[in-house]
């Protein structure tokens, strides 16, 4: 009979499950399970080296209390002896590690949520009390406890003082940048201050030169004379316009043009430009065709006005033979205003070259009427500040097109269509016609008189408000016209001066104001004053003009 211990044909004993069910198999097992327990003790050596020599700070905790394991890193990192130490005395994560308890709060609900974190940047709290920036990355492990950890710590207190240092010196520079800016700004601005100044003074005696050459041209003088008077007319006008150039090219570059948006008629303004440049292309000898339509655009007139005549006068300069054409032509919801001529022509790769200052499109020598490069130059500036678009067209000896893109306007009104009406000279021109000239340079009033003599004018000056009301009383009359200079001693203004006179005479006078000041402040100040203005130097068809227009209103 089998004892019950016996192995029978389908039991198995203990000896047999673990592998060691006789004394065969027993010895031949135990050699292999020896080799892997040794191997299993020196992987867990090796895991217990790396734990207790690695750079970074390992450590198992639950973050409901402390820390459960820790490495030696970790009690460094912390500004601790030991492990233990670290153990011992931080038995609070939320308290006595971190440095903020919202950041623990926050970590905590990120580890509950995802389950881990990574390269978490936060701080943790030395045994000093100072604050050790840290990079955390956590693992959460549930099959250990809800609320336990597994955790590596990186010390990036290095990394941090470098950000914050480079930081630090981001906001140095950005500081000095800022200082040197403004060091710049106020030297431009100085610049821009010395010279409008130098400039006022400049324009003041181009002012009395164009003044009497004017007068001059006015006489009945031999051909020889008559030539060199034209020479220098033509000379004149030529430093007239560079200053300008300078003027506005210095305004341009520094941001102080504003445009001044008014609903303006294409159509009005194009043929008012053909009828200034008829003289133009007739003394030229060239063709002149203009091409309108009706169009109304929102636009700094000045601005636009000053476009289209630079774009104009550079066409007559280059166009030897041939012709210039000024077209309109609507395209879709935009209007272009197109200046085509006959003249030199421009190599392809210089195309985009003609808008930089001083820039000559064709050498000297080549046969064309050379300018100083400053005209195209304040298109370029002038259209990026009202936002258009210019585009050139060009073949070397054939001609070019040059073509401004703006947008179309609808009309706000019936008046916005109104078309100013220039009124024409009395019947008798200006004979007999009293005009009082107020200036505080002898030199432009003795032009001015010599030239509004010629006219027929009866002219009276002064050269300051109080002088003005002392030849007004002892001559008794009253003035047809007021043409005052903006800018008199003392920092009195042709405001002053007008206001002045109008009230002495107890009646409105009809007033202009003539000044060498283009700056933007003086444009607004003249417009709420509602009185027409004339830049220095004077040109006389324009003097003419005004005087025509101011008549029209008075009583004459």
């Amino acid at each position: 009979m089998k004892k019950p211990s016996d192995p029978g044909e389908n039991r198995y004993g203990i000896g047999d499950l673990l592998g060691l069910g006789s004394q065969s198999v027993r010895k031949s097992y135990y050699p292999a399970l020896q080799d892997r327990i040794e191997e299993l003790e020196q992987e867990r050596n090796r895991y217990k080296w790396l734990f207790e020599n690695a750079l970074h700070g390992i450590f198992q905790a639950d973050l409901r209390g402390g820390f459960v394991a820790c490495n030696p890193a970790m009690a460094r990192i912390c500004g601790y002896d030991s492990p233990e130490q670290l153990r011992a005395r931080v038995i609070r994560l939320r308290e006595q590690l971190f440095c903020s308890s919202s950041e623990f709060d926050a970590i905590r609900q990120a580890l509950l949520d995802e389950g881990s974190l990574n390269a978490r940047e936060t701080r943790f709290q030395r045994s000093d009390q100072t604050p050790v920036h840290v990079a955390v990355t956590l693992l959460r492990r549930p099959d250990l406890g809800p609320e336990v950890v597994e955790a590596f710590v990186a010390d990036i207190t290095d990394r941090v003082q470098a950000r914050q240092k480079l930081e630090q010196l981001n906001a140095e520079l950005e500081r000095r940048v800022e200082e040197r800016t403004e060091e710049l700004q106020n030297a431009n601005r100085s610049k821009d201050k010395y010279l409008a100044a130098a400039s006022h003074d400049l324009l003041q005696p181009l002012n009395a030169a164009r003044l009497m050459i004017s007068a001059l041209q006015d006489s009945h003088l031999p051909d020889k004379e008559g030539r060199m008077v034209e020479q220098v007319h033509r000379a004149l006008e030529g430093a007239e316009d560079l200053l300008a150039d300078l003027l506005d090219i210095s305004k341009l570059d520094q941001q102080a043009m504003k445009p001044d948006l008014v609903y303006t008629d294409m159509d009005a303004l194009v043929r008012g430009l053909g009828a200034e440049f008829e003289a133009v292309a007739e003394n030229a000898g060239l063709d002149f065709r203009v091409r309108s339509l009706p169009a109304m655009v929102q636009t700094d007139q000045r601005m636009l006005t000053r476009i289209i005549r630079n774009l104009l006068s550079n066409a007559f300069r280059y166009t030897r033979t041939g012709g210039v054409l000024l077209a309109l032509r609507r395209r879709a919801d935009t209007l272009k205003v197109e200046v085509w001529d006959t003249g030199v022509g421009i190599e392809p790769a210089k195309l985009r070259d003609v808008f930089r200052e001083f820039h000559q499109i064709v050498p000297q020598g080549s046969g064309g009427r050379q300018g100083v490069g400053l005209g195209l130059a304040i298109v370029e500036r002038m259209v990026r500040v009202l936002d258009y678009r210019i585009d050139v067209a060009s073949r070397p000896d054939t001609g070019s097109r040059f073509t401004l893109t703006l947008p179309l306007a609808s009309a706000p009104s019936l008046q916005a269509w109104f078309r100013p009406v220039i009124p024409e000279p009395p019947g008798n021109g200006f004979d007999g016609v009293s005009v009082l000239v107020i200036d505080n340079e002898p030199a432009v009033l003795e032009s001015m008189q010599a030239l509004l003599e010629r006219w027929g004018c009866r002219v009276m000056t002064a050269t300051s408000r109080v002088q003005a009301l002392e030849r007004l009383a002892q001559d008794g009359g009253r003035p047809d016209a007021l043409l005052v200079d903006y800018h008199l001693d003392h920092d009195l203004t042709g405001f002053d001066a007008i206001y002045g006179v109008r009230k002495y005479l107890k009646a409105d006078i009809p007033a202009a104001v003539i000044t060498a000041d283009r700056s933007d402040e003086a444009r607004s100040l003249l417009r709420a004053q509602y009185l027409p203005a004339l830049n220095k130097p004077v040109k006389p068809n324009r003097l003419r003009a005004l005087l025509t227009s101011l008549l029209a209103t008075g009583t004459v």
